[in-house]
């Protein structure tokens, strides 16, 4: 009889009870600012984890966007966040390997570095004149003062010059070389001028003369006046000695009288290899 009763009063009290289930309450936003912004409301789905090479990317893009002022020893200065200058063993890296055409050879002498004009054959008494000539205006980015005429032979060999000594060499002094000073290209003379001397190298398209280096700040290192004198001196004996090689003859202001302003450069080819003084 007790468990007949139990059993109604359970019957009972479950009529009373609801059958629905309660509704969720109402979601509830997180202020994150004092503007009133809020926040994005979260999912209560699980959410599947970031894999590790996700989770860098996230994190080097969110470095980039908070950017710390960095400040100098003293502490009011801040740091630049423009690039710095390329250092300098990157200039002889660039260098080992001379700018070719894209075409495989329609570059002046087969060379981009080389810029200026194919002419026709220089033609003159006796031994003088170019048979293969070019007008050379520029070679390795660096201008010269004006065009000169020469072969390829001695075109190649002036870019080899000027990228793999001259611009090393000078570096970052007054901002760069940009010129060089051209004190003679070809002309149909004896050697030095001097009557009764053999032809000259520079009747053949072969030699040309360099006096002064251009620098990008105006200035200028000659030959004449910083020769033996201070940094300019020892970076003008350093173009000497790498003018040496690239080029058969190479004469300075120690060869003798007639090179004291510039120097002498020229492709001749000798058994015993470069002449330079």
């Amino acid at each position: 009889m007790k468990w007949i009763v139990f059993a109604a009063a359970i019957l009972a009290s479950g009529a009373q009870a609801e059958i629905h289930p309660t509704p969720r309450p109402a979601p509830q936003d997180d202020v994150v600012s004092s503007r009133g912004a809020t926040a994005i409301q979260t999912s209560t789905r699980p959410v599947e984890r970031m894999m590790s090479q996700d989770r860098q990317a996230v994190t080097s893009t969110e470095a980039s966007r908070t950017q710390v002022p960095r400040n100098d020893s003293s502490g009011t200065v801040q740091m630049s966040d423009r690039p710095r200058f390329r250092p300098d063993t990157l200039i002889p890296a660039a260098s080992r390997t001379p700018r070719r055409s894209r075409d495989g050879g329609g570059g002046l002498c087969g060379r981009s570095s080389i810029q200026g004009t194919a002419i026709a054959p220089v033609t003159g008494p006796g031994a003088c004149g170019i048979p293969d000539a070019v007008r050379v205006s520029r070679v390795s980015g660096v201008q010269l003062t004006r065009p000169a005429r020469m072969d390829c032979d001695t075109a190649t060999a002036l870019d080899d010059w000027v990228r793999t000594g001259l611009l090393p060499t000078i570096g970052r002094t007054g901002g760069g070389a940009v010129g060089l000073q051209v004190a003679a290209g070809y002309a149909c003379r004896s050697r030095n001028s001097q009557a009764g001397a053999r032809v000259s190298e520079h009747a053949k398209g072969r030699a040309i003369d360099i006096s002064a280096i251009q620098l990008a700040n105006g200035s200028r290192i000659t030959v004449l006046t910083d020769w033996n004198r201070g940094a300019n001196g020892r970076m003008l004996r350093t173009l000497w000695r790498t003018a040496c090689g690239p080029f058969g003859t190479v004469l300075g202001p120690d060869s003798d009288r007639y090179h004291l302003d510039h120097f002498h450069l020229d492709t001749a080819d000798y058994r015993s290899g470069s002449y330079c003084r």
